[in-house]
């Protein structure tokens, strides 16, 4: 039986299913990239909620798995040479997981690069700057009078949906015709930009067809309709 007791975040988050992978995570858009891949790979997992309701995320076991103490995070007990493998930061996981089933990543070196730089762009561009424009228009940041700096993120998340309609043009997918993990990196964020962000006609989202026939799309398959929801909020 596969023993992760030498990991201290399953004191706290005991394994049921030790020999499946251990996903701490949220449904956050972050979050759900990785439920939702691995829903869509169909591996094994086992699903433990890490509430910040209760500050789950600042307490001795998450921090020793994610010392940055922000979700997803994930144990898997067959990781590479078959050793357990502790892993932080979605973007990764996602890299980790498409290498490691042999899926929604291209198998040639240029297409993975190509897909990598975008799985990039979502992290660096697209995820901080809707979380921003998140914060100044749904959460503290809406009472503030000045609102350049709300608008400030406005004009970027704009931009940026400018770049992928652009793109989008005339592909099914970020990367044509096949679904990738550039896909799954992006699409949990759009849509919580104009949905729980509540930030569709801030930006005009009307205007990026291209994007929202994607994204109609992508919320449409079954295992990001199921892992949307993974973990199950209490």
């Amino acid at each position: 039986m596969t023993d992760l007791s030498s990991f201290p975040i399953t004191t706290k988050w005991p394994a049921q299913h030790p020999e499946r992978l251990q996903l701490y995570s949220l449904p956050t858009p972050n979050g759900v990239k990785v439920s939702i891949m691995l829903e869509e790979t169909g591996l094994a997992y086992e699903p433990h909620l890490v509430s910040f309701e209760t500050q789950d995320q600042m307490s001795p076991e998450f921090l020793s798995l994610n010392p940055n103490n922000k979700i997803p995070a994930i144990l898997d007990p067959d990781g590479p040479g078959g050793k357990p493998l502790a892993l932080f930061e979605s973007g990764a996981i996602l890299i980790y997981l498409a290498e490691k089933t042999g899926r929604f990543m291209p198998q040639d070196a240029a297409g993975r690069y190509a897909t990598i730089q975008w799985v990039m762009f979502q992290m660096g561009g697209i995820g901080p700057m809707f979380g921003q424009l998140g914060f100044f228009n749904k959460f503290a940041g809406k009472d503030y009078e000045d609102k350049r700096p709300r608008d400030r993120y406005v004009a970027e998340s704009k931009r940026l949906l400018g770049v992928l309609d652009k793109h989008l043009a005339d592909r099914a997918w970020i990367m044509g015709d096949d679904y990738t993990i550039a896909d799954i990196a992006s699409f949990p964020w759009i849509r919580n930009l104009i949905g729980f962000y509540e930030a569709g006609d801030l930006v005009g989202f009307k205007d990026f067809k291209n994007v929202a026939r994607v994204l109609e799309a992508f919320v449409a398959r079954p295992a990001v309709v199921k892992g949307l929801n993974i973990p199950k909020r209490g």
